[in-house]
């Protein structure tokens, strides 16, 4: 037990050559990586919101603009779906989450019924089976009501805040943002941390719109005076070709969906000097685009933009390229967020900011300043204490401990943690962990000895039976950790990240280090008495 190998020295001290190599690159500004050489892939640690400085927004998804949705397309379905088997209803419309429609004939209940039934999707629960996401149900008098079922409810739910969070974490990449973190919070809300950002207005902005874009046709037979529009057309706003505000006859059909973008991008019409937004379509999108306009040649054309009528133009000639050009009131800040928008594609619902925190810069300088030096004078402390009562091996100990700290802030650097106030606590906490661990482990060895067992029996001794209660403690510590990581978020699960790497690492600094530096002074000195 008191042996090591050539091949256990070699990989202790490749350990600790390679802790202290990642460390180095979170000491050096970013803008400076580049200088320490490709031949490993440098990481650093971050900086939290509460030690750089930055904002803090708290985003809610509007989970019923999903269901609405959801309902809408099933309203639609349900009216082809009766026409085409001749089955006369009145009073078809969407209330409290539930389509409902009377039949004219309650005699046709049950095929209206299984008809239906068949617009259900399979809904895969967590037990392995599925069940249909809708319900339908018939009443005596022909009344039929769909409700939506809760396994899809929870499954839109999922699905809409994974979603957003893509989006978001696309849209703030492409505002040049670094080191933001996204993070799911609750049922339906999203963390997103921006350090460094002081003034998150642009970003707020970007993440708000839905930035669902669509392509209709216009309706120029409609009365744009009328209260209603006709079925099958809305009203909406945008701006007019002489500028203010016009509004527009839109036929609902959506011609040209956004979703077959492939990229959208800021630039300035040759001829004008306007800028605009140059984008381009996929193989489906441009096919259809090429359809459409080559069918409706000199019609109005709408883009439509979180329902609003960004332009209209007229058709001039089929579009067969699968490229168009969105012109508009822009200027330069405004066409690049639009065409940011676009390539991070469409919100699945609109998010609300329920929640937001400006953290300055210089509360996170006091947290750094003070958590420095309460780690200077903690570090002091020990050393000192442990010289004091244990002598050369609380010498051995105070050397663990800096490598302890080396193979943390290592650790931390491989896996690009972000450090927060939470995390410096952290690191003190296992800092003072790993004293606790050489110091029971110098108490059982000094027990031994005073037992009358030989140096080296007693070093081997007081190992072995420290290890047993060192470990019960660092595993249930785990555990909570665990727990912490699992229901905590943000800042609380780094402190859960920052203490289980500090246990792993203090086990390895306090069972083989310290034990290899206790085997090689012994065999250099051959002592008759050890220093304890």
């Amino acid at each position: 037990m008191m042996y090591f190998a050539r091949w256990k020295v070699i990989a202790i001290w490749a350990t600790i050559a390679l802790a202290t190599l990642l460390c180095v690159p979170s000491f050096v500004p970013r803008t400076s990586l580049g200088s320490l050489g490709e031949a490993l892939p440098w990481r650093q640690f971050q900086l939290g919101l509460d030690l750089r400085g930055g904002s803090y927004l708290l985003l809610e998804v509007d989970m019923d603009a999903v269901v609405r949705e959801r309902l809408d397309n099933i309203q639609d379905s349900v009216r082809s779906r009766l026409r085409g088997a001749n089955i006369n209803y009145t009073g078809l419309s969407v209330r409290d989450r539930t389509v409902t429609l009377r039949l004219n004939d309650p005699a046709r209940a049950q095929e209206a019924v299984r008809l239906l039934r068949e617009l259900a999707n399979p809904i895969v629960t967590g037990m392995g089976t599925s069940q249909p996401d809708l319900e339908v149900q018939a009443a005596p008098d022909g009344t039929i009501t769909i409700s939506l079922s809760e396994p899809l409810l929870r499954e839109k739910a999922t699905q809409a805040v994974e979603q957003s969070m893509e989006i978001v974490r696309r849209r703030i990449d492409e505002s040049g943002v670094v080191d933001p973190i996204i993070a799911r919070q609750g049922a339906n809300r999203i963390l997103v941390q921006l350090p460094g950002v002081q003034d998150p207005e642009r970003i707020k902005q970007l993440i708000g719109k839905t930035a669902r874009m669509t392509f209709h046709l216009l309706d120029e037979t409609a009365n744009l005076d009328a209260p209603s529009p006709p079925p099958g057309v809305m009203f909406l706003r945008g701006e007019g070709p002489q500028g203010g505000e016009q509004r527009y006859a839109v036929r609902r059909r959506v011609e040209v969906d956004g979703a077959n973008l492939t990229d959208a991008r800021a630039g300035q019409n040759p001829q004008t000097g306007e800028w605009v937004v140059n984008f381009s379509f996929d193989s489906i999108g441009t096919r259809r685009f090429a359809e459409i306009t080559r069918a409706n040649v000199g019609r109005p054309f709408a883009i439509v933009l979180d329902d609003r009528v960004i332009t209209a133009p007229v058709i001039r000639e089929p579009i067969l390229g699968g490229r168009g050009q969105i012109s508009g009131n822009f200027n330069a800040r405004s066409a690049n967020d639009l065409a940011v928008l676009l390539r991070a594609g469409a919100l699945p619902a609109p998010l609300t900011v329920i929640e937001e925190r400006t953290v300055g810069p210089d509360l996170g300088a006091d947290a750094i300043r003070v958590g420095t030096i309460a780690l200077a004078i903690g570090f002091v402390l020990v050393i000192v204490f442990m010289v004091l009562f244990y002598g050369l091996f609380g010498l051995f100990a105070n050397i663990a401990l800096v490598v302890n700290l080396v193979l943390l802030l290592g650790a931390l650097s491989l896996m690009e943690a972000t450090l927060t106030l939470p995390g410096i606590a952290g690191i003190l906490l296992t800092l003072g962990m790993a004293v606790d661990a050489n110091i029971l482990i110098n108490e059982r060895i000094r027990e031994e000895v005073r037992r009358g067992r030989t140096p080296l029996n007693a070093m081997e001794a007081g190992f072995r039976r420290a290890f047993t209660t060192i470990l019960d403690s660092n595993l249930t510590t785990v555990l909570a950790m665990a727990m912490l990581y699992a229901f905590g978020s943000g800042p609380v699960r780094g402190f859960a990240v920052t203490i289980t790497v500090g246990i792993l690492v203090s086990m390895f600094s306090a069972f083989v280090f310290v034990r290899y530096m206790m085997v090689t002074w012994y065999r250099a000195r051959r002592p008759a008495a050890l220093p304890v």
